[in-house]
């Protein structure tokens, strides 16, 4: 077996910043977009829809950073653990939208912050194996602080994401980039956390489980 790629941390840094920054620049890009309009615009109408823009990605860009704060920041010192109940609310606040939908079957108990970011960016990949929207599903795999997670997504056409599973064990067929870093530093949120990352096809969704 292929040992994993090893990367620098100061590349990882890199990487992992280039992402956080890519999912929040469509937003913030809206909000000065919406304040041009305001500057020029003397049509009450016009001014109204360029708020309600302005509003709408705040809301947005705020809940991605909150997001991005939990899965990919250091969420305390070492040795923290992060409320499930706090996950839960950054997630569907980031992910769940008109066209995706989320279950969240997990008890609001303490976990490792490890296996709680690794569990936020599971999610991630497991929206992107609906990319026109559906229904993302968490379960609990065990209990207590060896809790594992299962995620299902159901929606039109899902499909494993390009590399994902190659990613996750940290074997890249590509080099990697900021397109790629997240599924790959998931893994390395997995194998810190003592868990294994499987993914499969079944019965018409895409079931991603971290366990022991």
């Amino acid at each position: 077996m292929s040992q994993p790629v090893q990367l620098e941390a100061l590349d990882l840094a890199a990487l992992v910043c280039s992402r956080v920054c890519h999912d929040v620049i469509s937003p913030v890009g809206a909000i000065v977009n919406g304040l041009e309009v305001l500057a020029d615009e003397k049509d009450d109408k016009m001014r109204e829809v360029a708020l309600d823009l302005i509003r709408k990605s705040a809301v947005q860009a705020s809940a991605r950073l909150q997001f991005a704060r939990l899965a990919f920041g250091a969420a305390g010192s070492a040795g923290a653990q992060i409320d499930l109940g706090d996950a839960a609310e950054v997630a569907k606040g980031a992910l769940a939208d008109d066209r995706l939908k989320l279950v969240w079957n997990l008890p609001r108990v303490l976990l490792p912050k490890n296996r709680v970011k690794l569990l936020l960016n599971l999610l991630m990949i497991a929206a992107t194996a609906i990319p026109r929207g559906g229904t993302l599903t968490v379960d609990p795999v065990g209990e207590g602080e060896a809790m594992g997670f299962r995620l299902r997504a159901e929606g039109t056409n899902p499909r494993i994401p390009a590399q994902a599973e190659a990613l996750l064990a940290g074997n890249p067929a590509e080099t990697l980039d900021a397109h790629v870093i997240q599924p790959y530093y998931a893994g390395l949120l997995a194998r810190a956390a003592g868990l294994t990352v499987t993914m499969a096809a079944e019965g018409g969704g895409i079931v991603i489980t971290a366990a022991s």
